[in-house]
């Protein structure tokens, strides 16, 4: 059911992706590793990370179970409750972070020189426009999971990707940082404007009743807090690590922002797409309490889902590190980029593909715990490793592979509190061959590539990293007859 349903999202998945690393590219050749790059990095991802840290992850957690119970005209009225609460609460972030936005550069981006600074506070007041729609994107994007149009879901980041791609154009050939934050300011809520306008059309046509239905009273306060910590701590601590590393010096928050581009694509490869196809089964499996009935009815979702992001996650993971200074090159090696600056995103990229394996735990066994209510250890837990980055940053820590190394402990260590907190059901659930398999080969490609003189050229840099990852999924594939047998369902 996941591999048929998934096709078509992985391709539209692939091409958003794909777009969004074209963006970053147009990004380095037009701004190389500088203040300025840093400045416009920090400003078109600003928006929808705050939606990611507050309401996209969140929503899902919290609606996508609730939805699954109700009727469609409770559902269309719940959305419009929450709409209105997320249109308020954008407006005041929108506000606060204008009226404190340069301390937010000082703070987000502290290795800026003085002399750019004031660019990058005008930068900021553009994204504080941009956050009402990202996060009003965030609630349609979940309204059109429950509805299963993943066509839909996908097909956003496209346009928006379309949109940035002719912003930098024009702010790669102004003359003067204004110049160009003003063009990229405009491209910015252009492309979130255009977003809901797709997220609404595809939505379908507003039918008016007379007897409109009533929403269900939301859930509990403390069920969205819980979730939108699940939901956002996973993202904090990256985001986190990147103000950190900002900190080492200009360019550097680029630097380390396009290292993370290149862990990001494969992990929402290999997490972002099986979790969101698998969240509704799960939830609807486990809605209600958490009996031996729903614990079987769960079973074959949650195992597959499993496979499924493990086994993607070792394969992308064994791309990355035979295939990341290739693809460094490939990607940023054109235009205003440093050899220097290159080598670093190649080296963090290399470290960080590592933090794919728990990652892929973890996203699979929070749609667990969320649909069974139990996120408190989790979420601790990542409340606990965002702790301990902020802690390392005040002591001093600054250097950008270093900090991809922290987080990959400190994920693995969310991953095992995740696990440990679904209860007994775990190890049933876990799908032990593909575990097995995956890690055992990726582990003797990763020696392999350490005692193996490296590709000398890009092509051949990409062939090896695509034998690698095509190794590890033939053997997960050996190795899980549940992994084999899952394209039936």
């Amino acid at each position: 059911m996941l591999l048929k349903a998934g096709a078509l999202s992985l391709a539209l998945l692939l091409a958003s992706r794909l777009l969004g690393l074209l963006r970053e590219s147009a990004l380095a050749a037009s701004f190389g590793a500088s203040g300025l790059g840093d400045v416009a990095v920090l400003m078109l991802t600003l928006p929808d990370w705050v939606a990611g840290l507050l309401a996209s992850g969140a929503l899902a957690y919290v609606l996508l179970p609730a939805w699954a119970a109700q009727q469609p005209g409770q559902v269309a009225a719940s959305q419009r409750r929450v709409a209105r609460i997320l249109l308020v609460a954008g407006a005041g972030l929108a506000l606060l972070l204008v009226l404190l936005r340069e301390p937010a550069v000082a703070l987000l981006a502290g290795g800026l020189p003085l002399a750019v600074r004031p660019t990058a506070a005008q930068a900021l007041a553009w994204s504080a426009l941009a956050m009402p729609a990202a996060l009003l994107a965030a609630l349609w994007t979940t309204r059109l999971q429950h509805e299963r149009d993943f066509l839909g879901m996908y097909s956003s980041g496209i346009v928006v990707n379309l949109v940035l791609l002719a912003a930098i154009g024009g702010a790669g050939l102004a003359v003067g940082g204004v110049q160009a934050v003003a063009w990229l300011g405009c491209g910015l809520l252009a492309a979130m404007v255009l977003r809901l306008a797709w997220l609404r059309w595809r939505q379908g046509p507003v039918r008016p009743t007379a007897a409109p239905a009533a929403a269900l009273p939301l859930p509990a306060p403390a069920t969205w807090l819980w979730a939108v910590l699940a939901a956002g701590l996973p993202l904090a601590l990256p985001f986190a690590a990147r103000s950190m590393a900002s900190h080492s010096g200009e360019g550097a928050l680029a630097t380390f922002n396009y290292a993370w581009k290149l862990v990001e694509l494969p992990l929402v490869l290999a997490i972002q797409l099986v979790a969101s196809l698998a969240f509704p089964a799960i939830a609807a499996a486990l809605s209600g309490s958490a009996t031996p009935a729903s614990s079987e009815s769960a079973a074959a979702p949650v195992r597959t889902a499993f496979g499924l992001a493990f086994a993607l996650a070792c394969a992308c993971a064994a791309g990355l590190l035979a295939g990341a200074p290739a693809l460094a090159q490939l990607l940023f090696g054109w235009g205003r980029m440093e050899p220097q600056a290159l080598a670093q995103v190649a080296q963090w990229a290399r470290t960080g593909a590592w933090g794919l394996l728990p990652q892929a735990v973890i996203a699979v066994a929070l749609t667990v715990l969320a649909a069974r209510g139990r996120m408190r250890a989790a979420v601790l837990a990542y409340a606990l490793a965002l702790g301990a980055v902020l802690a390392l940053g005040a002591a001093g820590v600054r250097d950008g592979g270093v900090l991809m190394a922290v987080l990959n402990v400190l994920l693995l260590a969310v991953a095992a509190v995740a696990v440990i907190a679904i209860g007994p059901d775990a190890w049933r659930w876990l799908p032990w061959g593909v575990l097995a398999g995956s890690l055992a080969a990726l582990l003797v490609l990763a020696l392999a590539l350490a005692l193996l003189p490296a590709p000398g050229t890009v092509v051949s840099g990409l062939a090896v990293a695509a034998a690698c990852a095509a190794l590890v999924l033939g053997s997960s594939w050996l190795a899980g007859a549940r992994l084999r047998s899952s394209p039936a369902r």
